[in-house]
């Protein structure tokens, strides 16, 4: 477990040292207890920000905030939450500050690069988000690899060079090639973090839910599953079904 609390500079130091970021996602009380105590460095609001409102996700990072005491909690900002108006973007990200108690907020791409600025200009740290990019997936057409042509490469490490210059403090790489993302790695004096992009990031995330197996849909090739809780929870549920349609539970009284 952290013995302190993990902010921006704690990340910047961790890649100085070239200790590696471990990043999971969280939307609830319970399970941000449970990423807290085993001593994750970040914890990420939410892994589909396409059809979650910003009551929903104020409400996921208020949850998240109150099992959390070491890591750093930062917010995905949900579709059109920052894409209206730099304006807009600031008062929204600012809720998630002052409201649910965040330290940070996650955009994706390099589009909304006067937003991203008017968040850190009013003391918000953002943190940027590349290559595959969920919130545009129905313009892409489906989940696919980014930067494998030249010049897709070439256009996600100039966008990252841009997202640093705008002031980001990290830098997620999703659905890349590894060699693209350790070009980037090495670019960037922030750290960048991988998911789905190869060993050569400052740090890894993986959507918890994907890496213990709670629940059974396709997982990712880049995921490593470390326990399949969905199919104990399956068991025990059903042995509580099977006992209280039986009489069994909760047994007779003495």
């Amino acid at each position: 477990m952290s013995a302190k609390k993990v902010t921006t500079a704690t990340l910047r130091e961790m890649k100085r040292k070239k200790r590696s970021i471990a990043m999971l996602t969280a939307y609830d009380y319970p399970t941000a207890c449970l990423l807290d105590d085993s001593g994750v460095d970040v914890i990420l609001g939410h892994d589909d920000t396409l059809p979650v409102t910003m009551e929903e996700m104020l409400s996921h990072a208020k949850s998240v905030r109150r099992g959390v005491s070491s890591s750093m909690i930062v917010v995905d900002m949900p579709f059109m939450s920052y894409q209206v108006s730099p304006e807009a973007a600031l008062e929204n990200a600012a809720r998630f500050i002052k409201e649910a108690g965040a330290q940070a907020v996650k955009v994706e791409g390099d589009r909304y690069l006067d937003a991203i600025k008017s968040m850190i200009k009013a003391g918000i740290p953002v943190m940027g988000h590349l290559g595959f990019t969920p919130q545009l997936i129905n313009q892409i057409g489906g989940y696919r690899t980014a930067g494998r042509s030249k010049s897709d490469a070439e256009a996600i490490l100039k966008a990252s060079r841009k997202l640093e210059a705008a002031g980001v403090f990290a830098l997620v790489l999703e659905m890349v090639p590894p060699l693209l993302a350790k070009k980037v790695a090495r670019a960037l004096k922030v750290p960048v973090i991988g998911i789905g992009a190869g060993p050569h990031c400052d740090g890894q995330v993986l959507v918890t839910h994907d890496m213990i197996g709670l629940y059974p849909r396709r997982v990712p090739a880049f995921v490593k599953q470390y326990a399949q809780v969905g199919g104990q929870i399956k068991k025990a549920v059903s042995n509580f079904v099977r006992e209280v349609q039986s009489g069994k539970f909760p047994g007779r009284e003495k």
